[in-house]
């Protein structure tokens, strides 16, 4: 089978490999163990710098078919789309006529003209992981609509499974709903079980952007603070905003119990899922937030704002605390949960046991499926 991913993602070679972010690699090479041959249509940036964070396909057998990343931020960029836009649109058409499967990762520029080349391929066996929020009512970019609007069309989009990220009513039978993971069945190990005699630990773990709000996440345990909570907080990741929060931690005498570990790795993180008795993602838009599932995989309660398949996940509460992204309104809900350690208790055993439903064991048995 020769099994053809179409994605907006930077690429970049070392040698033979190809390496790219390692979240979408890792689940990449799940799926590329069950195909003879791999074609990627995708951005290779000869100078991009190899960080960390970036690993290498795992397959013998890649034929790499580069495209010119884009965007449309500034007239100049945009100019130079109209230019590149036919040369990846037939590049992608002639990547999807030799293959066998067709995968699309969306949404994503890239993603747009997949979604549009598909529709010359009506008899071959496709998949699109849109990997963004799917709910039908957030307010996205036009580009985002488009996408959801041809990936839905069962008249335009034939012989696809669509994954998407929660369970949305009046959905085409095209769109399934899935799921990603970060551990297998043999990580189900114990629970350290939390009580509130101590101090209380949260953890932020994620980029420091505007959209992750990790600004109202600091004012949340600062609030609670002042109404005498002994509370800490440990912040890892690192970001745009990581100076306005060194500043607004400095400017209100707050490192005593707040702290910003900056970026590591992730058995690090896995550490502080394990001891911290919460995680807090106030996110404005989110697909699948995999650290959400991996702090409840390990016993720390999410506090997460309503948003994307949010909701879903914690069981509109029942498996975690939803907030509004006030913080008024994020220190009362936090409060009644504090006031009751029993509620909490079983909160957070429902999280548990939930979230070790959703594996790698499962996630490889599904892709068989699909593939």
């Amino acid at each position: 089978m020769n099994f053809l991913i179409v994605t907006h993602v930077l690429h970049a070679k070392r040698e033979a490999d190809y390496l790219a972010y390692a979240p979408y690699v890792k689940e990449m090479n799940l799926w590329l163990k069950y195909v003879d041959k791999v074609t990627i249509v995708a951005p290779l940036l000869a100078d991009k710098e190899i960080r960390p964070i970036d690993i290498a396909y795992q397959h013998e057998n890649i034929d790499f078919k580069s495209i010119p990343a884009f965007n449309l931020l500034s007239i100049k960029s945009s100019l130079k789309t109209l230019l590149v836009l036919p040369v990846i649109f037939f590049k992608i058409i002639g990547a999807m006529r030799k293959a066998d499967h067709i995968h699309l990762r969306c949404p994503g520029n890239i993603g747009l003209i997949g979604c549009v080349s598909q529709i010359f391929f009506p008899s071959k066996i496709k998949t699109a992981k849109y990997a963004g929020n799917w709910d039908p009512n957030s307010k996205q970019p036009l580009s985002y609509r488009l996408q959801k609007r041809i990936l839905s069309n069962t008249f335009l989009t034939k012989k696809m499974n669509v994954l998407v990220y929660g369970d949305w009513k009046n959905q085409t039978k095209n769109i399934k709903s899935f799921f990603t993971a970060t551990y297998r069945d043999r990580d189900k190990g114990e629970v350290k079980k939390r009580t509130f005699s101590d101090t209380i630990t949260f953890s932020f773990v994620g980029s420091l952007s505007p959209g992750k709000r990790p600004l109202l996440t600091i004012q949340i345990i600062e609030a609670l603070r002042k109404r005498n909570y002994n509370v800490r907080l440990d912040v890892y990741g690192d970001g745009a905003k990581r100076n306005e929060l060194e500043s607004y931690i400095a400017q209100n005498q707050l490192q005593e119990y707040i702290t910003l570990h900056g970026n590591v790795t992730s058995n690090r993180v896995k550490e502080v899922h394990k001891t911290a008795h919460f995680m807090m993602l106030p996110s404005k838009s989110e697909g699948w937030p995999k650290v959400v599932a991996e702090a409840m995989f390990w016993g720390s309660l999410p506090i997460v704002t309503k948003i994307s398949c949010v909701p879903y996940m914690l069981d509109e509460g029942n498996r975690g605390i939803l907030i509004e992204p006030t913080v008024e309104s994020a220190v009362e809900a936090i409060e009644n949960v504090l006031k009751s350690p029993e509620a909490y208790q079983e909160k957070v055993e429902k999280a548990i046991e939930w979230s070790r439903i959703y594996t790698l064991d499962t996630f490889e048995n599904e892709l068989k499926s699909l593939l």
